[in-house]
């Protein structure tokens, strides 16, 4: 069977495991997950799904069935796309047959961490660009290397393009919340833009009153921002579908664009964005002050913890508010190290792992598993592959990630550029301060894999356990 041939094989049966494509309300993928948006969540088969050869695992998190791929799953996504032809499902459809659910602080929860991830998950690819540019800059500049001066075009170009990645998140958000919140795209990045427009940021740089159809307003200069837009767009949402819905459809196509602008803006620039700005710059100094109570203590726990919040899908918190932060301050130190930690401690388990395990065909696996965290960037097949299956590494993945938690809290290690990735071109964030503070980076990765490989291949598992005597 070729490749191919399996992709579609693994498309078609998660399809039919999880009700068909008629109970699929909407379809998404991040960098190792299919996320369905189930019509009635009561029909797949958990254990039935897992049984599928090429399905690591299966969780529900913010409102989605997740069905864990691994690295391929893009390719397995394409294949759902043209079975299921949910590239023209439209999201309007997506609440006739669904049931009403209990409004409750826990579907309210789930709801928002819902709307982050399908804002902010296609953000992955533009983080990775910008970021690179970033620690190009940083890395060969005077701070580090040396190779390139301030002064230089190289240095410039570097610099302005890695800034870009974050200064037009206005527009960039408005896309992505557009696609979530079924708003049409062009009107969300227009949108964006008047948020960005230098009259508006003169404005707010200068302090000058302004008025908005006659309602005051506090010009706000948006750039880097991102939780202003996600709630206007959000509104936008409503406001689009009810004048597509009453205007006649000779004036529809016409005037809907318009009068929603014409809703949207007081909503937006006197209501929205002023108080969703306060939002981000309340979480990024409620992060900083934590980071100020617990110090390296905190960083250490959040080490050790991190992967079960990445299992549960609540990371996506932690990662919004580092975009916060980054965006506004260029640099962390808090949550970045310890998911670095965390990360190179899934690596050590598979290594830990890999050494015990004596099965060829687990060891193989194992092997591979810690490839995939070291070299593609993910943990999941680590986390359930290893974890999740024999449970007990999952001590020596808590210990490795602590320890280098709090290695590195101790030695103030900062990370200077956002690569949300947690292969070893993480590393690369670290290195925009000194050189020292790469070095300790590294050092702090090394110790997570270490120790984790260590107390894995020590504790990780028990002496009596098949998988780890020796094949006769």
């Amino acid at each position: 069977m070729s490749k191919n041939e399996k992709f579609q094989k693994i498309a078609e049966d998660v399809l039919k495991a999880v009700g068909g494509k008629e109970n699929v309300a909407n379809l998404a993928h991040c960098m190792t997950r299919l996320r369905f948006n189930l019509k009635d969540e009561s029909v797949p088969n958990e254990e039935e799904i897992k049984n599928i050869p090429g399905v690591i695992g299966v969780m529900k998190a913010g409102g989605q069935f997740q069905i864990i791929i691994g690295q391929t799953v893009e390719h397995v996504y394409q294949y759902l796309c043209e079975i299921g032809g949910f590239e023209n499902t439209s999201k309007l459809d997506e609440n006739l047959d669904r049931p009403k659910k209990e409004v409750t602080l826990k579907y309210i929860g789930s709801s928002i961490l819902d709307g982050l991830a399908g804002c902010l998950t296609p953000l992955i690819p533009l983080l990775m660009a910008a970021s690179m540019f970033k620690m190009f800059a940083a890395l060969f500049g005077p701070s580090m290397l040396g190779v390139i001066s301030e002064s230089s075009d190289v240095y410039k170009l570097l610099t302005f393009v890695g800034d870009a990645g974050f200064y037009f998140f206005p527009i960039v958000v408005g896309y992505t919340a557009a696609k979530k919140f079924g708003v049409t795209p062009v009107i969300a990045m227009f949108l964006g833009g008047i948020m960005l427009h230098p009259t508006f940021v003169e404005m707010a740089t200068k302090g000058v009153t302004f008025s908005v159809f006659g309602i005051p307003c506090t010009p706000q200069n948006y750039a880097s921002t991102i939780l202003p837009i996600i709630m206007s767009v959000w509104v936008m949402s409503y406001i689009e579908k009810f004048f597509k819905k009453y205007l006649p459809n000779a004036l529809k196509t016409i005037f809907a664009p318009a009068l929603t602008i014409v809703v949207i803006l007081p909503i937006a620039l006197c209501v929205l964005g002023p108080a969703g700005s306060f939002i981000g710059k309340y979480i990024c100094n409620g992060l900083l002050g934590i980071n100020g109570v617990a110090g390296f203590l905190g960083i250490a726990i959040i080490g050790a913890l991190w992967e079960f919040l990445v299992m549960s899908g609540m990371h996506l918190v932690l990662i919004s508010t580092l975009i916060l932060v980054f965006s506004t301050n260029g640099y962390e130190g808090f949550v970045s190290p310890a998911a670095v930690a965390a990360s190179f401690a899934v690596a050590g388990m598979c290594l830990g792992a890999a050494i015990r395990i004596k099965d060829k065909e687990q060891r193989s696996l194992s092997v591979g598993y810690l490839v995939a965290c070291l070299v593609g960037g993910v943990t999941e097949p680590g986390l359930y592959g290893i974890g999740m299956r024999y449970k007990r590494p999952f001590i020596g993945m808590i210990v490795g990630g602590f320890a280098g938690g709090l290695y590195g809290g101790m030695m103030g290690v900062t990370a200077y550029a956002l690569i949300p990735v947690a292969s070893v071109l993480c590393l690369i964030g670290y290195a925009g301060g000194s050189a020292s503070n790469f070095i300790q980076a590294c050092i702090t990765a090394i110790i997570s894999l270490v120790v984790a490989a260590i107390v894995t291949y020590s504790f990780g598992f028990k002496k009596d356990d098949q998988i780890v005597r020796k094949q006769k």
